[in-house]
């Protein structure tokens, strides 16, 4: 193998793909990024055995030829390269690989690309064409709310559900429930039901490059993975096997209380009321109190701590419904507000010991269920 490949290039597609690379594995070779030549390109690829991730850069190709080279080591010397061609050749024999660069002359020991886990080729023609800004969007709005216990490895992804034109996508950790809606530019002849990690969702929102319109969305049928195909990258992740609960049923189907309010100034009050709370057990006590003829209506939300004392912010709202105190995690409301896109969200709530619904107003393909807490005395 013998190529040249601008470094700036390189250095991009090495973090592209650097995220994929096993730092803990008993298998040397996933420690390493295969670069491989692939019709007139330069091919990068790193994988855990659990999500995979290759990226295409252009480059001058004078010789055929595949290696695997230590991640770690080969993007920190790409890293100190000057801002100009980097030129690459491989002794076969040997499995070292030499690089230039300017006055820079530097030998790495490498890997048998044989050793490296095979990509998926996917044929891209068998894929949902998925919008790449709703998809960013969807991506922010659910995978949050997923769960990092690994006790319930179902609960660590996100189920992707598309019927006809609609596709959704719904994550819960057991304390709360995000589910948000798109509409596809062309309907599927099957419906596809799966659960992908949680993690492989949010490199993809990483890895999006602002020149692609739509993402492939593609599930070859019995491999237990999904393909997620743009036009210089590919992610591939292994698909989470179980059944995921069936989320309908714990979004409540009515309320006794709407109150509609500034997404940002519940935002602020949050954080505020997060300083004291994050102390004890993220507690956040929310004072519902509709107005009258005179007066309108209001919402305070107050956090303490005994060790360093209290806050609490008062918000006026529009409130249709009877009073309630009702208490909710702080940090759980705002990571919700802080993906939520519309100046005011409404709040729908029954009583302190059922789940509160948070929807932007003007937007009916997101809900946010979550549960209360213990307001104690």
């Amino acid at each position: 193998m013998k190529v040249s490949v601008l470094q700036e290039n390189l250095a991009h597609g090495l973090n592209i793909v650097s995220r994929a690379v096993s730092p803990r594995s008993t298998l040397p070779v996933l420690s390493n990024v295969l670069v491989a030549t692939d019709e007139g390109r330069l091919r990068l690829s790193a994988t855990n055995l659990e999500l995979g991730i290759t990226c295409w850069i252009g480059a001058k190709i004078e010789e055929e030829g595949s290696t695997t080279v230590p991640a770690r080591t080969f993007t920190e010397l790409v890293g100190t390269l000057s801002d100009q061609q980097v030129e690459m050749a491989l002794s076969v024999r040997t499995q070292t690989l030499n690089i230039r660069s300017g006055s820079s002359n530097t030998d790495l020991k490498c890997i048998d690309s044989q050793e490296f886990p095979p990509m998926p080729s996917p044929d891209s023609g068998d894929g949902l064409a998925i919008n790449v800004t709703d998809l960013k969007e969807m991506i922010q709005q659910v995978t949050f709310a997923a769960s990092t216990d690994e006790a319930r490895p179902i609960l660590t992804g996100v189920l992707v559900t598309v019927n006809g034109e609609l596709l959704t996508m719904a994550s819960a950790d057991g304390f709360r429930l995000s589910v948000r809606k798109a509409s596809l530019s062309s309907p599927t002849s099957r419906p596809v039901l799966a659960v992908v990690p949680a993690r492989a969702l949010s490199e993809l929102a990483r890895i999006i490059s602002d020149g692609d319109q739509v993402v492939d969305m593609i599930l070859p049928p019995e491999r237990g993975q999904v393909i997620f195909q743009m036009k210089d990258i590919q992610l591939v992740s292994q698909l989470i096997e179980g059944s995921f609960p069936d989320y309908e049923q714990i979004i409540p189907r009515s309320k006794e209380t709407r109150s509609v309010l500034s997404t940002s100034a519940f935002l602020k009050a949050c954080k505020q009321a997060e300083i004291f709370a994050r102390e004890g057990s993220h507690i956040a006590r929310i004072n519902i109190t509709p107005g009258g003829e005179l007066k309108p209506g209001s919402i305070v939300i107050a956090g303490q701590s005994e060790e360093t004392g209290s806050s609490q912010t008062e918000i006026d709202a529009s409130i249709d419904g009877t009073p309630l105190l009702i208490a909710f995690n702080v940090r759980f409301l705002r990571e919700v507000l802080e993906v939520i896109k519309t100046p005011e969200i409404a709040l729908e709530t029954t009583v302190d010991t059922a789940p509160g619904i948070i929807r932007p107003v003007g937007d009916e393909n997101f809900l946010h269920v979550i549960m209360p807490m213990h307001l104690g005395s």
